[in-house]
């Protein structure tokens, strides 16, 4: 009868183990590698939706002045990227990067920011496994940050400015406002003067604990764990060490943060431990009513006006006249 018991209790064990280890890899890949992608670059998308882009990307396309670049990361893998030299930059530079299953042409509008109103060169990379960078496993920001470094490191040569002339800034919106506060941790060139993160979660733990809940109603336990320890295993990283909370603590240069209050994808309530624990200086800005990735299409010129100003008083670069509301929209 013992014996009995036991069998059936190990039976069980083994069962549950074995459901949680489908589980987990079902989790991994539904979030990292089956999510569907926009992998098409062309313009058209950023256009719908922003019509605004028409006239600015034209008249970029008309002078050759926005191209595509391919590099080799030190990983060896092959990355892509949008750029755009401005004559009247004189080393002002942002580098714009994406979000979740987006590509470069996702942050075109952002873009538009810094080289129509502010005359920056701009630079857009396709993330790991987004676009037409190579790979297939979402990286989530973390080894992101790795290769925008790579990219911030080659943005001298690609505009021809020597790095002791460059003033850069890094701006990201959701998973890209991740990487850009994973950046800000990491010890960057001395012309990287500020960061913009626009709806960044406080970690990736934290985020896919929110999906689980909010998506399949269940908890961090198992899941959570063991779903980690299968990335750790296939790609070399975690979910707990994946953390800006941890990246921001570090930063000693100043950063936006900016956030719809009704953002129920990466909660709202995200940013304010984010804020609290970035050191001075830094500067908070929530978006009446807007919901995930949206604080710029509710409040186009109210974005603009706030990006200039901050990127202007620690970036050092003149705002254009044509920033009034009418020629936002």
């Amino acid at each position: 009868m013992k014996k009995k018991f036991l069998l059936t209790v190990a039976a069980v064990v083994v069962l549950l183990a074995a459901v949680v280890a489908a589980g987990s890899f079902y989790l991994v890949n539904f979030a990292l590698v089956d999510a569907p992608r926009h992998r098409d670059s062309s313009f058209n998308r950023a256009i719908a939706n922003y019509p605004e882009l028409r006239p600015w990307i034209d008249s970029l396309q008309a002078e050759g002045a926005l191209r595509d670049t391919f590099v080799v990361m030190p990983t060896g893998e092959r990355a892509h990227a949008l750029f755009a030299r401005s004559t009247k930059a004189h080393g002002a530079t942002a580098v714009l990067v994406h979000g979740y299953t987006d590509n470069a042409t996702s942050m075109l509008m952002i873009a538009r920011i810094y080289n129509h109103f502010l005359n920056y060169n701009i630079l857009l990379p396709d993330l790991h496994a987004h676009g037409q960078s190579y790979g297939n496993d979402i990286q989530m920001g973390w080894k992101d940050r790795l290769d925008v470094m790579h990219w911030i490191g080659l943005a001298p040569g690609m505009f021809s400015t020597p790095a002791d002339s460059m003033r850069l800034v890094v701006h990201g919106i959701s998973m890209g406002a991740a990487t850009t506060m994973c950046v800000s941790g990491e010890q960057t060139p001395n012309y990287v003067k500020c960061f913009v993160e626009d709806c960044g979660y406080t970690s990736v733990w934290d985020e896919f604990a929110h999906e689980l809940k909010g998506r399949f109603s269940l908890p961090e336990f198992p899941l959570l764990y063991t779903a980690s320890w299968v990335v750790q295993m296939k790609y070399g990283w975690s979910f707990d060490e994946a953390s800006p909370l941890k990246q921001v603590a570090k930063c000693r240069k100043p950063m936006l943060f900016i956030h719809g209050d009704n953002d129920t994808y990466v909660p709202t309530a995200m940013v304010y431990p984010l804020y609290e624990a970035k050191p001075q200086p830094k500067q908070l800005w929530i978006a009446p009513g807007s919901k995930h990735a949206l604080s710029y299409r509710d409040h186009k010129a109210e974005y603009i006006r706030k990006v200039t100003e901050f990127v202007s008083k620690w970036n050092g670069a003149e705002i254009r006249a044509n920033t009034s509301h009418e020629s936002v929209i």
